[in-house]
């Protein structure tokens, strides 16, 4: 991930990780062909509460992942002892993740389940099951708390943002308010919607405020080019146009210096678009200059600027444009960004 690329190895080396599992007594499970009554903080019988499953997803839910589970290790004996799905969820974190890890990363596992259906399951949950294929894996930043959902942001390049629903309890109340946290996650698809597997493991990191920006940078460019993800598989979609991408990278100072490789990738690919470069960067230095110019008092008047050095005034536009056509040779005299200076009234 570009944000963390100056700062990771010296946040992470005094890493300090622990488990957030969700395996409580509401997770047991002594008959896997009867799943009995759970305990809900608030959960409401009907839709998503905030950034969690409703109360009926959530209890089908947690069927057919335990159950999952209880297969995969049948299949793998991981965890020899786990006789029952009570006995295997009190096998303690390690084992679990080792299963967890082995489960995902052989989902031929899923499709022997689904041929086989050792638990009578109906189509629809065995669709749900499968589709759980489609998971995505690795590490992510939790970087926002929404009314719908919390948002992870992954640590490729370019980045993605996906808004996860939480199960039992919110991310808010498992990991506390104070953002980001830096996590390694299993996300799932479940009902057009994306949840977690109830494993997390948190990173207990304090990022600064350079670090922090960073992230909120590459949220930003993500919501930018993709949208937040709300669902499994993410099919893909077109990506903004170079021109509204240049739009994004340009839009102020600090993005251009973070975003200089793929702004110089971008021209180089189309140098139409040096135009619009230049229009982007004469209206951040245009903003420069109103400031100055209001400072100093100066009555209404036109000005142009290329690359924040001002080249041109006259009391219309038509008179910095006769200007121009006199200072600049073919070939640049679309170079310059044009703009009108009103005095503020008082």
């Amino acid at each position: 991930m570009k944000a963390l690329s100056s700062h990771a190895e010296k946040y992470l080396s005094q890493k300090h990780i622990f488990l957030q599992i969700a395996v409580t007594s509401e997770r047991k499970l002594t008959d896997l062909k009867k799943i009995p009554s759970i305990n809900f903080l608030d959960c409401e019988d009907n839709g998503a509460t905030t950034m969690r499953l409703g109360k009926k997803d959530l209890q089908q839910f947690q069927k057919l992942h335990k159950s999952l589970l209880f297969y995969a290790n049948q299949r793998l004996k991981i965890h020899k002892g786990g006789a029952t799905v009570d006995d295997l969820l009190s096998a303690g974190p390690k084992k679990i993740l080792k299963l967890r890890k082995a489960l995902y990363g052989q989902t031929e596992l899923i499709d022997d389940f689904i041929k086989e259906n050792p638990y009578g399951f109906n189509s629809e949950e065995l669709e749900v099951i499968s589709s759980w294929k489609d998971h995505v894996k690795g590490r992510f930043f939790l970087i926002r708390y929404l009314k719908k959902y919390a948002v992870f942001l992954d640590d490729q390049s370019p980045p993605k943002a996906y808004g996860v629903l939480a199960l039992t309890n919110t991310f808010e109340e498992v990991l506390g308010p104070v953002l980001p946290i830096q996590l390694e996650a299993v996300l799932l698809p479940f009902k057009n919607q994306i949840v977690y597997d109830g494993f997390l493991i948190s990173y207990n990191i304090v990022f600064g405020r350079g670090i922090r920006e960073d992230l909120n940078e590459e949220y930003s460019e993500a919501k930018h080019r993709f949208g937040i993800i709300t669902s499994l598989p993410w099919k893909g979609v077109e990506e903004r146009s170079d021109a509204e991408l240049l739009k994004f990278y340009m839009k102020n100072n600090k993005t251009i210096m973070r975003y200089s490789e793929e702004i110089e990738e971008l021209i180089s690919k189309d140098p139409t678009l040096i135009k619009d470069y230049n229009r982007h960067l004469g209206q951040i230095h245009a903003r420069k200059i109103r400031k100055k110019l209001r400072g100093l008092g100066v009555n209404d008047a036109w000005f142009a600027v290329i690359d924040g050095i001002t080249i041109a005034s006259g009391e219309s536009k038509e008179q910095v444009t006769d200007t121009l056509k006199v200072l600049l040779p073919e070939g640049k005299k679309e170079l310059p960004y044009i703009f009108h200076y009103k005095k503020t009234k008082t």
